[in-house]
């Protein structure tokens, strides 16, 4: 039997023949897309892999990691970009090549079979390959912009939050509250700290007492009112061994600068979580054009393939 694509140079019982088993056969061949599915993800595995190698990049238009953004740069624009037209074209050309050979088909048929063969395996390919990414990379980042802005959040405004929900002595374990409770307390060069029992005891519940009330007035950004200046002067000034006027001195010195401190940590916070915000947005662009130019280049090299099997 002469396979030809026109129709009009088949017999009479050639064409009987043909569209009886065009009958028997669908238009679609999943084995191939599958095939070429597969093989483009394996593909782009690897030349993903190659990349980061090289350095060019380690992201993938699939998965997320923390170090994502910091690696989108114009190398890897391009190095994804390139790896998404390679292995689509790959798995394209497979599908359109290893399909079913279709009998009395028109060619405009033939060709938007071939298109949609070459579609179907982009998206196998791309669905098989985040499934694969996403259980190896257990979810990791979604950004670099979500790992910048909690790290920044961790160590500004939510380091904050924390404290103020947490008992006295956990917030001074924590930066930077500990630290200006201790300089609150700190005895300077050449005072003696008066001598009583409360001074000589354990310094420890002051400090917890400190740390409540400083944490009290931060939590609405409020100074320290004049009792509790009042009060912490007379207790840094029984340890520290100042006047009543320099421990009180010190107390609200130690409070502003406190204050400016958190509010420094979170305007840094904020400044992070734009700038990831930013890159996030930049990157999730160029991942998207590099997707649209993979499925372009599957449906493009799969009707060259499918024209290849027809011959």
């Amino acid at each position: 039997m002469n396979y030809t694509n026109d129709p009009a140079e088949f017999s009479l019982a050639e064409k009987d023949s043909a569209l009886f088993t065009h009958r028997l056969e669908g238009a679609v061949s999943w084995g191939a897309i599958f095939a070429g599915g597969v093989s483009a993800a394996a593909f782009a595995l690897i030349l993903l892999t190659l990349g980061t190698g090289l350095g060019l990049t380690s992201i993938s238009p699939w998965s997320s990691g923390a170090s994502n953004a910091k690696a989108f740069g114009f190398a890897a624009v391009i190095w994804i970009c390139v790896t998404s037209i390679l292995t689509s074209g790959l798995g394209g050309y497979l599908a359109g090549r290893l399909r079913r050979r279709w009998l009395a088909v028109d060619v405009d048929e033939i060709h938007f079979r071939d298109t949609a063969h070459g579609f179907l395996s982009w998206a196998v390919a791309t669905l098989f390959t985040a499934a694969i990414l996403s259980s190896a990379v257990s979810g990791g980042v979604r950004t670099a912009a979500q790992s910048a802005a909690t790290s920044a959040a961790d160590s500004g405004s939510g380091m904050l939050v924390t404290m103020q929900r947490s008992n006295a002595m956990t917030a001074l374990n924590t930066w930077p509250l500990g630290y200006f409770v201790d300089s609150l307390f700190r005895v300077p060069g050449g005072s003696q700290p008066a001598a009583t029992p409360a001074a000589t005891g354990n310094n420890e519940p002051s400090r917890q007492e400190a740390a409540r009330i400083f944490l009290n007035s931060a939590a609405t950004g409020d100074q320290l009112s004049a009792d509790d200046t009042a009060y912490l002067g007379q207790l840094v000034a029984q340890r520290t061994g100042l006047t009543p006027e320099a421990a009180q001195t010190r107390v609200a010195a130690t409070y502003t600068t406190y204050m400016q401190k958190i509010t420094a940590l979170d305007a840094a916070a904020k400044d992070a979580a734009d700038k990831a915000r930013k890159v996030t947005i930049g990157a999730s662009l160029w991942l998207f054009i590099s997707l649209l130019m993979g499925a372009f280049s599957a449906t493009l090299m799969a009707t060259h393939g499918g024209r290849a099997r027809q011959l």
